[in-house]
């Protein structure tokens, strides 16, 4: 039997019926709590969450920052772990968390976790799956989510972060069609972040993004060894990366019209 560790786990989502009792399953018999902010889902999200043991609450969308600390405020622990719907804690993970508390407080701020993906098709990590390091695991009066409506990360005002080994399993999208949507949400975001800070891109910019984002990820993050799946990812990719600075040049046109 497990033992249950003083962590409160937040998750937040819209429309992931499909797939949040899998991230809530992965962590729901050894945590003392799971926490989901539902940002108004039109499936059965938040009927899915409260059978799988979270307490849901909703809260209307203001962007990634603002949305995970009003998660933040609903966790009644000290330490938080964050995950999305889309990510599953591995046991390997669950086991090397768990070891964190044998002897009482861990003793680092936050804890860094490895988001290896999980490709549609794919049934078990590619062994040189891409890894995002993200600090997920904390102690809230050490630090909490920035308010960035497109970065959610966390920012450690006291202490530092340690890496954690094990992976978290991270399946981004479902399908291609699913990919193409996301991709057309964040880059418009992305785009509209971008000229909120007044940046400047030059054309040539747009004209080398997206065979350069394309390599970095067919060759240097190992896409190349992941067949037909890799390829596909890292066309999807080189894409985001170029329809986000074409979108931010199209605001910028608006603008001058405006003007």
């Amino acid at each position: 039997m497990n033992t249950v560790l003083p962590i409160s786990v937040f998750i937040i989502t819209l429309n992931e019926a499909d797939r949040v009792a899998r991230a809530i399953n992965s962590v729901n018999t050894w945590v003392d709590e799971v926490i989901v902010i539902d940002s108004g889902s039109s499936d059965n999200t938040v009927e899915v969450a409260s059978q799988s043991g979270a307490k849901v609450f909703h809260h209307d969308w203001n962007g990634y920052g603002l949305q995970k600390r009003f998660g933040e405020d609903q966790c009644k622990n000290r330490w938080l772990l964050n995950i999305d719907a889309d990510e599953e804690v591995t046991d390997e993970l669950a086991k090397e968390i768990q070891g964190l508390f044998a002897q009482g407080e861990p003793v680092a701020a936050g804890y860094i976790l490895q988001a290896r993906d999980l490709l549609p098709g794919e049934k078990f990590l590619a062994p040189l799956a891409h890894t995002n390091y993200v600090l997920r695991l904390y102690n809230r009066e050490k630090g909490r989510f920035s308010d960035s409506p497109v970065h959610d990360s966390v920012i450690l005002h006291t202490g530092e972060a340690t890496l954690l080994s094990a992976p978290l399993l991270h399946r981004s999208f479902r399908s291609l069609a699913h990919a193409i949507d996301k991709m057309n949400y964040y880059s418009g975001m992305q785009a509209e972040n971008l000229q909120k800070k007044g940046l400047h891109y030059p054309l040539l910019r747009l004209t080398i993004e997206f065979p350069f984002a394309f390599l970095k990820d067919y060759i240097l993050r190992g896409y190349v060894l992941r067949g037909r799946h890799g390829f596909v990812n890292s066309v999807l990719y080189g894409f985001t990366r170029f329809i986000r600075i074409a979108k931010y040049l199209e605001l910028q046109d608006r603008q001058r019209d405006w003007d």
